[in-house]
């Protein structure tokens, strides 16, 4: 599939839209230190587990991806092919990377079937072995993901021992391990921007308690002359989400993988978060690729049918299509209408009008 530099993934419940993300996300617990091919399948219980629901007896799992730019789509092009042997060890079949079109790898090599241990582990992790396409590892090890979950953030002993957690369970320690100057500049950033949102809000801060347990407070003006304080504890969720969105947007310029931002969020904020995606895009160029059940997302006239992913399931598994190429979205939108009334009927459930019926169910 094509990627826009901001692009929407949208689709009915269980269709995909969290694996689509999390192809990325393997590749990048790969790529990274620390990591490798073996960790990034223990990190989804199995390859069992990752396997197409609907696949056929001794599948392999392929992923390929293409990296370059809007002139030169696939500067690198690097795929993964793999299984699990007899003893459900996670084993490599096949690993390609080309350059401009010219491959400088093929695995299996032959050193590889002498020793099938060596197929274990890719390339793209050993350094020793990815010289000659490091800029791909560098790139993909620079992916990141997140999807708040607000009360991770709430109970700080979650956090013990997680580092990059993608639901928050470290996003404290993450603000608190950022520079004091650049900590202060984002946060007065974050500040003046949840004021939109939260217009109460007259201070944002980051400080630790007596047990060096970081933690994230708020001054609310009211009718008290210095406002109150409240902490992460204290705050709401679309706060602490918003917080998150708004955090991930300044930290890091590798491509960022969003699930469902619109979440605790009002419909009016929901309504700008393409336009301030796009607006932090000009700044820093970031790759940004979010899910969302929100047709509030599409209301935006500046959003494209052509940045659209429609995931439709069916009993072999899902499909994706580009929403301007869905005769149905070009159809609607020749008629003038809203990318949100042509792109989210077509997530909709078939029989979803049959749901209310489940008061009338006998137990």
């Amino acid at each position: 599939m094509p990627l826009e530099r901001r692009t929407f993934v949208v689709g009915p419940n269980a269709a995909g839209k969290s694996n689509f993300l999390d192809a990325f996300r393997f590749l990048a617990d790969i790529s990274r230190s620390g990591g490798g091919f073996q960790a990034a399948v223990e990190r989804r219980t199995s390859v069992s587990a990752i396997r197409n629901l609907s696949a056929r007896r001794y599948p392999e799992i392929v992923l390929r991806v293409a990296i370059g730019t809007s002139e030169c789509p696939e500067v690198w092009t690097y795929e993964l092919s793999f299984t699990q042997n007899n003893n459900r060890i996670p084993q490599i079949t096949s690993e390609r990377v080309a350059h401009f079109g010219t491959e400088i790898l093929s695995r299996p090599l032959e050193v590889d079937r002498a020793d099938v241990e060596r197929l274990t582990q890719t390339h793209l992790e050993q350094v020793n072995a990815n010289k000659s396409f490091r800029e791909i590892a560098d790139f993909l090890s620079n992916v990141r993901y997140l999807h708040v979950v607000p009360q991770l953030i709430r109970e700080p002993d979650r956090s013990v021992g997680r580092r990059n957690d993608p639901y928050g369970g470290d996003f404290l320690e993450q603000l608190a391990r950022t520079p004091k100057r650049t900590l202060d500049s984002r946060l007065e950033r974050i500040r003046r921007a949840l004021q939109i949102a939260v217009p109460q809000l007259a201070q944002l801060e980051l400080e630790r308690d007596e047990s060096g347990n970081p933690h994230l407070k708020g001054r609310y003006a009211h009718w008290r002359p210095n406002g109150g304080w409240q902490s992460e504890d204290q705050f709401s969720d679309g706060t602490l989400r918003l917080i998150g969105f708004l955090w991930s947007m300044l930290d890091g310029n590798g491509p960022l993988l969003l699930e469902e931002p619109e979440l605790s969020l009002n419909a009016g904020v929901v309504r700008r978060l393409p336009e301030l995606i796009y607006r932090m895009q000009r700044k820093n160029d970031r790759q940004v690729i979010l899910s969302t059940h929100a047709g509030d997302m599409f209301i935006d006239s500046g959003v494209g049918a052509h940045e659209v992913l429609v995931v439709t399931p069916s009993p072999d598994g899902s499909q994706v299509r580009v929403g301007a190429s869905i005769p149905e979205v070009e159809r609607v939108l020749a008629a003038s209408d809203t990318l949100s009334e042509a792109i989210m009927p077509l997530t909709v459930p078939p029989n979803v009008y049959e749901l209310p019926l489940f008061a009338d169910l006998k137990p």
